[in-house]
């Protein structure tokens, strides 16, 4: 068992470093204070070529597993973006998968291309308002006529859709009564965002105000035939197949995230003088930011054997969705202890950390609750009866 990187992954990290270290603090509060999103940061990462890094190389991607996309993501995390500067790219890791797995040639070979090189931005139609979790109740349906389909639903928290020119969405196309199953009968589509005929309203949030969330309207909106990826009511197969890689994305995002702020915090806590001695040497501020080091270094752990087990072709749902449950917790408790070591300027904008602990309060809520992990380690690893 060996836990150190190769050259190539502690490449990766410090040429994504550098990209990162680019846009400072500033850029970053900048673009939440006009709620603007990232294009350059968007176009830089581009142009580094990591927008590919999961993607085949014959399409122009780095053809690299996971591990590395996880890497990539933990190292973006670590620089001052937080969750704006990881949402930004997070979409292209797994969001088109299908197309990776299930596309066509012709399909692949038009569209991914331009995904890679930054071209095509894509949101993701899956979250409905009446569903949440239960994708089975997605009502969006995609009515075949001749030539393609009428899609007619709602959608939520599309992120990005202000700036995409393409979405994934996940219809029905069988209404679940007439399915055996409840995850039969849905289908997926990669499509233009037209905004002439799909409506994007902006949801204002918490936080990550730079990269946009919406709520999306669909109506009468034709796809053609060639826009459906694989076959017909096979859809909710085909995004199980991203479902784990997302998780340990994630978990590595919120893990990074958690280590700016601990760095932060344990830098102000040796500048800071009160009473004639720095506060870090006081075991009251000590304790908490050491607790929080072992913590997020044993999610980073998870995670990383999560990515090295769907690198390997291994199960790892258990360990993907145990990732990304301590990831986001142990992310979250650094943030609120950077802002309690900063003392009252961690309230303030000036420092950052409450901004970065506005942002990491996502990822203990998406993408997928810490009760349903929960529920699902119970019955998968404990052999407990299903709660849900």
């Amino acid at each position: 068992m060996n836990f150190e990187f190769t050259d190539e992954q502690q490449a990766i990290r410090d040429a994504v470093a550098d990209v990162a270290k680019r846009f400072d603090d500033h850029y970053w509060s900048e673009k939440e204070d006009k709620e603007e999103f990232p294009f350059e940061f968007h176009r830089a990462m581009a142009e580094a070529g990591w927008l590919g890094i999961t993607m085949p190389e014959q399409y122009g991607g780095a053809g690299l597993g996971v591990t590395e996309a996880a890497i990539m993501m933990n190292e973006v995390a670590k620089h001052g973006g937080g969750s704006g500067a990881v949402s930004t790219i997070h979409i292209n890791l797994f969001g088109p998968h299908p197309i990776v797995v299930f596309g066509t040639d012709e399909q692949k070979a038009e569209w991914i291309p331009r995904l890679v090189s930054g071209e095509d931005q894509v949101c993701f139609g899956v979250t409905e308002p009446d569903a949440g979790l239960d994708t089975t109740r997605i009502k969006t349906f995609a009515r075949k006529v001749d030539g393609g389909y009428i899609i007619n639903g709602r959608k939520l928290w599309t992120s990005t859709a202000q700036v995409a020119s393409k979405i994934l969405v996940l219809a029905r196309t069988t209404p679940i009564e007439q399915c055996k199953k409840p995850t039969d009968g849905m289908t997926i589509f990669y499509t233009d965002l037209d905004r002439s005929k799909i409506e994007v309203k902006r949801i204002r949030k918490m936080g990550r105000a730079a990269v946009d969330s919406n709520a999306t309207f669909i109506d009468d909106y034709f796809v053609p035939d060639g826009h459906r990826i694989g076959e017909e009511g096979k859809g909710f197969s085909y995004l199980l197949h991203s479902l784990n890689p997302e998780r340990i994305i994630v978990a590595a995002e919120a893990i990074g995230i958690g280590q700016d702020a601990l760095q932060r915090a344990a830098r102000y806590a040796q500048e800071r003088v009160v009473f004639g001695r720095q506060i870090g040497q006081n075991q009251g501020i000590q304790h908490p930011l050491a607790e929080n080091w072992i913590e997020l270094e044993a999610a980073l752990n998870m995670a990383m054997k999560a990515a090295w087990l769907y690198d390997a072709d291994k199960p790892c749902g258990a360990e993907a969705n145990a990732a990304k449950f301590i990831g986001a917790r142990a992310a979250y408790k650094a943030c609120e202890t950077a802002v309690l070591t900063h003392g009252g300027l961690g309230y303030s904008r000036e420092y950052q950390v409450e901004r970065l602990l506005r942002e990491v309060l996502v990822y203990r809520i998406a993408p997928v609750s810490e009760q349903l992990i929960l529920s699902f380690i119970a019955e998968k690893v404990l052999g407990q009866k299903k709660s849900y």
